[in-house]
């Protein structure tokens, strides 16, 4: 059994890779000042590399874990989240508020993919 991890950190592993199967861990915008749409884009766009680095891409995601600081913007984290995800291969996802690290948050996701 292998597991390859990228970017080991103090207290968890950005992502690692078992199996086949790529995890992701919950990934947040680097940049707070953005609204609920541009931090997702943001989130979105890190996940792509981190993807990438292990090997895979959005279109082998199998499943999401969104949170949201306030529900209520659910159709502004969709908004980017649409224009990102690839219509042919959609992954099992689930959104949720949640209180988050801090008050700049706005979302967080987090991604398991076949490598």
């Amino acid at each position: 059994m292998t597991i390859e991890r990228f970017e080991n950190g103090p207290r968890f592993c950005r992502v690692h890779s078992h199996n086949s199967i790529v995890y992701l861990a919950g990934m947040t915008a680097d940049d707070l000042s953005g609204d609920t749409t541009q931090q997702t884009r943001d989130v979105l766009a890190k996940i792509d590399s981190y993807l990438a680095k292990a090997g895979s891409d959005k279109s082998r995601i199998l499943s999401a874990t969104v949170w949201l600081r306030d529900i209520a913007d659910f159709d502004k984290m969709n908004a980017a989240w649409d224009a990102w995800i690839d219509k042919s291969a959609m992954p099992v996802r689930a959104t949720v508020e949640a209180r988050l690290a801090g008050d700049g948050y706005r979302v967080e996701i987090m991604v398991t993919a076949a490598a």
